[in-house]
Parts: structure tokens; sequence; C-alpha cells
């Protein structure tokens, strides 16, 4: 666990999902801009709420969005300790068939798991300061050119200063009696229909 190197890769992973076809890749920020120059912009399809009942459900969700999701999809976890970034997590390790147990990498950085149909990559960076997170070169895990492509999953995204091409955000927000809300917004991608859909049955 814990491999952190740098590299440049591909625009427009599928996310389980269609990337969008327009534009051309900007080299540096994670943003199109076209042929014309005019300005840089990201594609932001409308984002999706999905109420949890409680921890099974928030884990079913993961469930659902690791069996669905292809390798170079992203995942940027926002929310609150204890809203449930790590309990989805461990779910779409579920859904990739890993076994290994799944913690939150709050010390290491990153986990790295590789025994399912994809590699999972788990990152934290609840302890770092944006300038930290930048020395990380943390491009190589979602370009995949020094590891093999898998699912990143990334605690705490809001640290981040820099953003891949294309990911799926996903916010969790405490609601009353321990239930919890995802929202789910996929910028420059199209969201698999099954995740869009999911419904917990609990």
């Amino acid at each position: 666990m814990g491999r952190i190197t740098g590299s440049d890769g591909d625009w427009g992973q599928e996310f389980g999902v269609r990337s969008q076809e327009s534009g051309v890749r900007s080299q540096e920020f994670g943003v199109q801009e076209t042929e014309e120059e005019l300005p840089i912009t990201n594609h932001q399809l409308p984002m999706t709420k999905i109420f949890l009942s409680n921890t099974e459900a928030t884990q079913k969700l993961g469930i659902t969005i690791g069996e669905n999701l292809t390798a170079g999809s992203v995942i940027l976890l926002e929310g609150d300790l204890g809203a449930g970034k790590t309990t989805l997590v461990q779910g779409i390790g579920k859904g990739l068939g890993i076994t290994e147990s799944i913690v939150s990498p709050t010390f290491t950085l990153i986990n790295e798991y590789i025994e399912g149909r994809i590699p999972l990559y788990h990152l934290d960076l609840y302890r770092l300061e944006p300038q930290e997170v930048t020395s990380l070169n943390l491009e190589s895990y979602w370009e995949g050119m020094d590891v093999v492509p898998g699912i990143v999953a990334i605690e705490w995204a809001e640290r981040m200063p820099y953003l891949p091409d294309s990911y799926l955000k996903v916010s969790l927000t405490y609601g009353e009696n321990g239930t919890r809300q995802a929202e789910i917004t996929p910028v420059n991608c199209t969201l698999n229909p099954l995740i869009k859909q999911f419904q917990t049955g609990i």
C-alpha cells in the first residue's frame, strides 16, 4: 500500500458511463477548452439525490457503484466526519469483489486493493493541506500510467487544489435519526442508470 508516483494520461475515462466527446483536453487542470479557444468550462450534469436510511443502505449504494463503474473512474467524496464516506468505499470494495477489510487511510494516505475485478485505490486527504496534496502527484492513479487502472476513491476531496478531467462528486450529509443523503454529480461524464436509479430496499 501507499505508492505515489506521477505521469501523464488520457482524458475522458468512462464511469460505467460515457464521457462527453466535445472539446479537447486542457493539459493542466482537468477542464475542457474548445478549438476556438473559448473560456474553459466543466460539463456538470444534474445532481442525483439518494436517501440512505442507515449505514447498511450507504454500503449498499457503494456496492452498486462498485459493480457498475469501469477502470479509470474517479470518485471525489465530501462530507463531515462520520457522514459515511468510508462506509461507502467499503461498499464499493464489496461491489468489486474485494474481501480484504477496507479502512480509512487517514495516516497512510493511500490504500491499494488489487484483488477485485479491477483495483481500488482509496485515498484520504484529511490530514493534508492543499499544497501538500499537490506534491503527491495523485493524477498517476486516475491516469493509470504507473499503476493498473482501477477505481480511485478520494475522501476529503475538497482539499484537492486540482481535479481530474472526469469524475463523480459524491457529497454525503446527515439527516434525522441516523439517516444520510448522498448527492451524486457527474462532471464530464454521465451517471450509470443503475446507480442513478438506485433503491435501497431497506
